[in-house]
């Protein structure tokens, strides 16, 4: 379906996946609205390693739930980015690779990567070296006491 918009001579038209993004207002934003969240890249970045079982990608991160796993490979598979193939074994599986979309952002990923391994890890680390010991294991919420109540006395 042509646009309204004046398009660029050198501008591809964007694949049929993409419809529901607008890409009129940057082309950036738009690349955003696929891969914007951490969950998207993370599982992108997984699968640039090759095709996945589901139950591989959900135990790279322990972070990761199987919810957000579902949902997330169904939003990038509905823009074109993963391909869901089912294995006929006994029993089935499930594979998610990368398509040719998804192969695009190999260098943004690794970037990204770089990136954050130069800038962002020193910066965490030395806030952990810098941080007072606390003494609660990691992983644990903190132990709240509530006040005690006084009892309501009649009247």
């Amino acid at each position: 379906m042509q646009s309204d918009r004046v398009r660029h001579a050198s501008m591809p038209t964007p694949p049929p996946e993409t419809e529901g993004i607008s890409l009129s207002i940057c082309p950036m934003l738009a690349a955003v609205g696929v891969i914007g969240t951490e969950w998207r890249l993370a599982i992108i970045h997984r699968l640039l390693d090759g095709p996945q079982r589901f139950s591989e990608i959900l135990k790279s991160n322990p972070r990761l739930n199987a919810k957000t796993l579902s949902a997330t490979l169904k939003f990038l598979e509905s823009q074109g980015v993963v391909q869901r193939s089912v294995v006929s074994t006994r029993p089935f599986s499930v594979v998610y690779a990368l398509t040719e979309m998804g192969l695009g952002l190999a260098p943004a990923a690794r970037e990204l990567r770089t990136w954050g391994e130069r800038w962002l890890l020193p910066r965490a680390s030395d806030r952990t070296r810098n941080a007072p010991r606390s003494p609660v294991i990691q992983g644990e919420l903190p132990r709240l006491t509530r006040p005690e109540v006084e009892p309501l006395r009649a009247r």
